[in-house]
């Protein structure tokens, strides 16, 4: 609940509350997100309710974005808030693909640091904090 921490994202007395659906496929089959992005919105309404009962009376509005709004609204590949699937094949030195890890990449001095670099999305920080690292290495190499 981001209002915890700047109530002045909502009037007195009430919250903002987000929920992030992971792992929302791109298409859907069969049908489409314009029809169903509603019908998402309600299950997890409803799924929140369970845990918190109370909790749908209390919606005032909601917000639904699918993977293709994530896409159209903020450049968000297909909608990948990652940038890539966080699956085994794009982990640790696989990620983002084999011989770009570590951050580097085939182009000299070009380096990665978002969600698309190890550890991923999720871990806020710490790819720029490990491509700095690896910067500074390569860069003290360099001068030496």
């Amino acid at each position: 609940m981001p209002t915890v921490l700047d109530p002045d994202l909502a009037p007195t007395g009430k919250h903002v509350v987000s929920t992030l659906v992971q792992y929302a496929p791109y298409d859907l089959r069969p049908g489409n997100w314009e029809a169903e992005g509603d019908r998402l919105g309600d299950k997890v309404v409803g799924l929140l309710e369970e845990q918190m009962p109370g909790f749908e009376k209390l919606v005032v509005a909601r917000q639904v974005l699918t993977p293709r709004d994530l896409e159209s609204r903020f450049g968000l590949t297909e909608g990948h808030i990652y940038h890539g699937e966080m699956t085994l094949d794009q982990s640790l030195v696989l990620r983002p693909v084999p011989g770009w890890s570590r951050y580097r990449t085939p182009v000299e001095g070009l380096y990665l640091c978002g969600s698309g670099a190890h550890p991923g999305g999720g871990v806020t920080g710490a790819p720029g904090y490990n491509a700095a690292r690896e910067i500074l290495a390569d860069w003290n190499r360099i001068s030496s």
